[in-house]
């Protein structure tokens, strides 16, 4: 099926990422921090509540109890995804192929996260789920830890250097001065991200990603509904996934075979190549990973994305900015679904003084056991 510019985001919503980082309170939980994400992305819009019928609940509890807290008892579609980054674009997926067969016809994407007043740690502890006994004996108890080990063996086998990474850090921290949102809003210099501690050597402090309270959520609708709304719509041109699945978090060619199954999909079904991209939101749990979705995606040759990030190329201004609301290292850490609707803000041009000029077409992505990606476009 074509699912081709049939349907688009029409209605974003977020909390303020910076009032909960510095003045918790522990009292909100998922459900609150979702519920008043909701009720912005519904403003927004310009729809009534009782026009949803699709809800997809992400790292809430129980969909039940999240639908009774915002009074959609009566839903034609709704389901609950884990708690995990990958699921940032399987919910939009999902949201988009219920509306395009017709299982429902607005659905609302709802997301919330009390990750820091809950105390949450990605790390440290077992997790039987994703590790084994003998990989807990060296340290391999967190996504971190794998993702260090998969930038190392890039930086074997092509040489890549730390000032790679410096780079990302220091886009994503100019980026974040610019979001009065973002957790963080100050400037980075080199020397400050080399002065940073290793967490799990070769990455530094300023690589991982923050755990920070918030919710995030976005209403899709079909095409010809959208032209009626609030605000000029966010049309998804495609969206496609691929796997690479193990009982452990990293892989050998970095997420380079299932990020390239993708782009021979995608980029034919939008009509468009990597150099038509205006910008691009990429998931950034860990800085490598955007180099593991650059390579992967065709924006460099393998192996040369440590080059290709440096000179401004990827900031605002350069050939592709990327993360213009800060990422996961300076706005949030919401799983992917604050970079889903800095998309938006990027293609209705609504995204102030990190505005990217004439941007155009807007592409997410995520490498990750679940790789997958979105093509948004004016």
């Amino acid at each position: 099926m074509d699912l081709r510019d049939k349907t688009a985001i029409v209605g974003i919503g977020a909390t303020k990422f910076d009032a909960m980082y510095r003045n918790l309170d522990p009292g909100r939980s998922p459900y609150e921090l979702a519920a008043e994400a909701f009720r912005k992305a519904l403003e927004d819009s310009g729809l009534e509540k009782r026009q949803i019928d699709g809800l997809i609940c992400v790292r809430v509890p129980s969909y039940q109890r999240m639908a009774d807290v915002l009074g959609l008892p009566r839903l034609r579609l709704v389901n609950v995804l884990e708690g995990a980054g990958r699921m940032a674009g399987a919910a939009l997926q999902y949201a988009v192929m219920a509306v395009a067969t017709g299982q429902a016809e607005t659905v609302a994407v709802v997301y919330g996260n009390n990750g820091r007043s809950a105390g949450a740690r990605y790390g440290g502890a077992v997790d039987p789920n994703a590790t084994t006994a003998y990989d807990a004996m060296y340290g391999m108890t967190s996504p971190g830890a794998y993702v260090a080990m998969m930038f190392r063996r890039h930086q074997h086998e092509y040489g890549t250097t730390e000032d790679a990474l410096a780079a990302l850090a220091i886009n994503n921290r100019k980026n974040g001065a610019l979001n009065p949102d973002a957790v963080f809003q100050k400037p980075i210099t080199r020397e400050e991200y080399l002065a940073g501690r290793y967490v799990a050597e070769p990455l530094r402090l300023y690589d991982y990603c923050l755990i920070n309270d918030g919710g995030v959520a976005f209403i899709v609708t079909s095409a010809d509904r959208a032209k009626d709304l609030r605000h000029p719509p966010a049309y998804v041109a495609a969206t496609y996934a691929a796997s690479e699945l193990t009982n452990f978090y990293a892989v050998r060619d970095c997420f380079y075979g299932a990020c390239q199954d993708i782009a021979t999909r995608i980029y034919p079904a939008a009509g468009v190549g990597p150099r038509d991209i205006d910008c691009a939101q990429i998931y950034d749990n860990f800085t490598p990973t955007i180099l593991f979705s650059l390579e992967g995606f065709g924006f460099c040759p393998r192996g040369e994305s440590g080059a290709w990030v440096q000179g401004g190329r990827i900031e605002r201004g350069g050939e592709l900015p990327i993360n213009t609301s800060g990422g996961h290292t300076s706005e949030s850490y919401m799983q992917g679904f604050a970079l889903t609707i800095e998309a938006v803000r990027q293609v209705r041009g609504e995204a102030g003084p990190r505005q990217v000029p004439n941007c155009e077409v807007v592409q997410y992505i995520c490498a990750a056991p679940i790789c997958n990606s979105h093509i948004l476009h004016r």
